[in-house]
């Protein structure tokens, strides 16, 4: 366990802080200049190339860890080689990544938290996620079902809370039921117009035994990722444009999500 520990906190290089700063006063940068300077450079070299966290090409994941979702984190150094875990200070912070994660790599960000206050922090970055069209799935911890509704140690209710900013939020309470909301959550998260998902994980869901098996989803009956085109109405909008003098268009990043930049 030890060993563990050692592989998934590895230390800063020595002296990193200092050759930072030297390198910064010898570019003539004020300290937030050379930041940003760095960033640019860290997305013009290597970010465009294939995705962020320096080219890994595991499936990144933001995390806060907490009771009802430790069961997840027992599992996840099984999945070391598939899964990057990166341990962040506060649940906001973790949507937040998941959304910078999203819009620079162009996959679906993962945001994984335990219940209660885990959960409830992440509800700026999920309702920011929304409104940006960003596609994320949150998995958050939830007291084992049994407990549900009695006012039991950190129980909130999650769903009723997310479902306002979400594109779907639901609540798994068996394990038959895990592999079917999560593979629906991706779709649904990365599809039509792009956004987040909530999934609230009971925990005796987390530790049941089921016999798994992966089935992709590209198809919900009740789910309409591309909605009928009015033309219609793209008529009417092209005419106003034409007989406009002087026409301005605010374009947004709907229009890169569609990729008609050109």
């Amino acid at each position: 366990m030890e060993e563990k520990v050692k592989n998934l906190c590895a230390p800063i290089p020595a002296g990193l802080h200092a050759r930072v700063r030297e390198e910064q006063e010898a570019s003539g940068r004020t300290l937030g200049q050379y930041m940003a300077w760095l960033i640019q450079t860290f997305y013009e070299n290597q970010v465009k190339e294939e995705n962020i966290m320096i080219m890994d090409k595991r499936t990144v994941a933001f995390q806060v860890p907490g009771e009802q979702a430790i069961p997840i984190y027992d599992s996840l150094y099984d999945y070391r080689d598939k899964l990057k875990h990166v341990l962040v200070r506060h649940e906001q912070g973790a949507t937040h990544a998941a959304q910078g994660y999203a819009r620079v790599s162009g996959k679906v960000g993962v945001t994984l938290v335990t219940s209660g206050p885990g959960a409830t922090n992440t509800i700026t970055g999920i309702a920011d996620a929304l409104m940006d069209s960003t596609p994320m799935v949150v998995i958050a911890g939830q007291v084992p079902s049994p407990l549900l509704g009695t006012d039991a140690f950190q129980e909130v209710d999650v769903i009723g809370i997310t479902q306002p900013i979400t594109k779907w939020a639901y609540q798994i309470r068996k394990p038959e039921e895990i592999a079917w909301a999560v593979s629906r959550a991706f779709y649904i998260a990365s599809t039509g117009r792009p956004g987040p998902v909530v999934l609230d994980l009971a925990k005796d869901a987390q530790v049941g035994f089921v016999e798994y098996e992966y089935k992709k989803v590209d198809y919900i009956r009740s789910y309409q990722p591309e909605p009928d085109i009015n033309q219609d109405r793209i008529k009417a909008a092209a005419a106003l444009i034409n007989k406009a003098e002087k026409p301005f268009c605010l374009v947004g990043q709907g229009v890169l999500l569609g990729g008609a930049e050109e």
